[in-house]
């Protein structure tokens, strides 16, 4: 028995050094690119324009950071990414959320065919529609505006966050509901006082995709953002890249900032996206 236990024993040793070492790879994976970036971001640009430059710098230099803050437009760039999320989160999540909440609790004619069309809407390539898009934008005046890019944005982002509340909003029992109808609240107030406090979660994980989404689409905002006024940060961070020069020490500093917003945002709501998500996988 004593042989046994010890080889089971060293077999559950084996598996957890397996396990750490497949999740060291992973995190290196993961953090190397941001790493080389922030090392990048550090490197004087006479030391980057040098042949066979090293990654880690041989010395310390801020110079990329006040340039970058001091005489592009990045600040710019930055308020105009901040203004299009800002929008486009709580528009697409008002929308989304009355949509998961019609289809989660209401039964109604057309309404697996509605839930099959918002889902092809998500599989759509994006490049498809920007031609009647632009036209529609220029038809509203929104057309160079940070507020046609978040209509925009809170559009195409809205169908996946309808999935995702309703698959969280399935998780919730009924029950809940019902009692408070026979206590006697309105519709409204059940939704108002029992769904929403209880579709915060799920609210949170769709609004952190949202964001992300915005934050870093790309296509649209070329197409649609013309002058520098409006531009957003995936567009500024691509004019550093020049035909016969790419600005390395401005483009990895930029990418440095532009990922703290991300990951301030993922501190602060980390408990409530890791419930969102995972209650949200439960139905579908």
């Amino acid at each position: 028995m004593s042989a046994v236990s010890a080889r089971l024993t060293g077999l559950a040793a084996a598996r957890r050094t397996g396990l750490y070492v497949l999740l060291t790879v992973w995190i290196v994976t993961i953090l190397g690119p941001y790493v080389v970036m922030f090392l990048t971001s550090l490197t004087p640009s006479s030391q980057l324009a040098s042949a066979g430059a090293s990654l880690w710098p041989s010395e310390i230099s801020t110079a990329a950071y006040s340039e970058l803050l001091g005489s592009t437009p990045f600040l710019t760039y930055l308020r105009n990414s901040l203004v299009v999320a800002a929008v486009a989160v709580p528009l697409a999540l008002v929308c989304a959320s009355g949509a998961a909440i019609a289809l989660s609790r209401f039964e109604f004619v057309g309404r697996q065919v509605f839930m099959v069309a918002v889902l092809v809407a998500q599989l759509l390539p994006a490049v498809l529609l920007v031609i009647s898009l632009q036209g529609q934008l220029r038809v509203f005046n929104l057309l160079d505006n940070v507020l046609g890019l978040a209509l925009v944005h809170a559009a195409f982002a809205t169908p996946f966050a309808t999935w995702l509340l309703k698959g969280f909003l399935d998780s919730i029992p009924r029950e809940l509901e019902e009692s408070g109808r026979i206590d006697g609240a309105s519709s409204w107030q059940v939704v108002r006082m029992i769904i929403v406090p209880l579709l915060a979660p799920g609210m949170v994980a769709a609004g952190t995709y949202i964001f992300i989404l915005s934050w870093n689409e790309f296509l649209y905002a070329l197409t649609f953002m013309q002058s520098t006024s409006t531009r957003t940060l995936p567009i500024g961070l691509h004019l550093f890249i020049g035909e016969y020069q790419i600005r390395w020490d401005l483009l990895t500093a930029g990418g440095v900032l532009a990922v703290l917003p991300v990951v301030a945002g993922f501190l602060l709501v980390q408990k409530r996206l890791v419930a969102g998500l995972a209650a949200g996988a439960v139905k579908g």
